[in-house]
């Protein structure tokens, strides 16, 4: 009997990746792909064009977002899965990030202005395929594609990443309320790919506690931005928390992504999968303590 195949983390051109919901569905099926959660940075509006696109096809897609929150002063990516889509409270919150999106895009560009690269912002907007979202993303493309830099890392490297010279301090939501938020909205909480953070193992270790004390759900233990050595640690760090377990491929770009829609191991035995709570998200919506 062939295993389920679950991707609970992609994006699609409703904020930084470069296929349509449509095609990334159609990508999704041909890749064997049986639950798809499409995530898209802190815009829900590609779920639509998704669902109408998998309808009557062996692909179930799962609403989701991903939320850039703020923990000790640290950009922390949580997704939510299982979620409510059309939550006023939930599209309310969006709204805002969004707009902070758009002014740290246009201060992104002043500082890239300032370092000799004109026309960042302009630029930048070439790649954006959702005109209320610009990511570091779209930073990031056009600085390859103006030969700045020879690859989209090698842009954060340089220029976007953390004390290099166009990088502009976030201001998301904390960490706790964006957990909330998702609860609110009949969701469950993943923190996303916790092994991009650059956190030593105290510091990692207060990260996963203080998002079991807010009441976060689960982990991706397989991800793209995981070593090895690191999704082992992530696999026993659930388990002594008693987080469920998620993994997705946070896929974004045939050419651009590691890995492919659906090409991750499966979660190993004594993990409890984070879809094992999809039956209670909705019926707990606006009910999580």
């Amino acid at each position: 009997m062939t295993a389920t195949v679950y991707d609970l983390h992609c994006h699609s051109t409703a904020s930084d990746g470069t296929l349509t919901p449509s095609a990334l569905v159609a990508r999704a099926i041909q890749r064997g792909v049986d639950y798809l959660a499409i995530t898209d940075h802190d815009d829900t509006s590609g779920l639509a064009e998704a669902h109408q696109a998998s309808a009557g096809t062996s692909l179930s897609i799962i609403d989701g977002v991903e939320l850039s929150t703020v923990w000790e002063r640290r950009t922390v990516h949580v997704v939510g899965l299982f979620l409510d889509a059309a939550s006023p409270v939930l599209q309310e919150a969006l709204t805002a990030v969004r707009t902070a999106r758009r002014q740290r895009g246009e201060a992104i560009a002043e500082a890239l202005a300032r370092a000799g690269i004109g026309g960042a912002l302009e630029g930048a907007r070439r790649f954006v395929t959702n005109e209320a979202l610009i990511s570091r993303s779209h930073f990031a493309r056009f600085l390859v594609e103006q030969k700045h830099v020879s690859g989209k890392q090698k842009a954060f490297d340089r220029y976007l990443g953390q004390g290099k010279p166009a990088h502009v301090p976030s201001h998301w939501p904390a960490f706790s309320e964006s957990v909330a938020l998702l609860h609110a909205a009949g969701g469950v909480a993943v923190l996303a790919h916790p092994g991009r953070y650059p956190l030593t193992d105290t510091a990692m270790r207060r990260l996963l506690d203080d998002f079991r004390d807010c009441g976060g759900n689960a982990i991706e233990v397989f991800s793209p931005s995981h070593t090895p050595q690191q999704s082992e640690r992530f696999i026993e760090y659930a388990r002594f928390y008693g987080f469920k377990a998620s993994l997705g491929s946070d896929f974004h770009d045939p050419e651009e992504s590691h890995i492919d829609l659906g090409a991750l191991p499966p979660l190993p035995p004594g993990l409890t999968p984070v879809w094992s709570l999809q039956e209670h998200a909705g019926i707990m919506r606006g009910a999580w303590t």
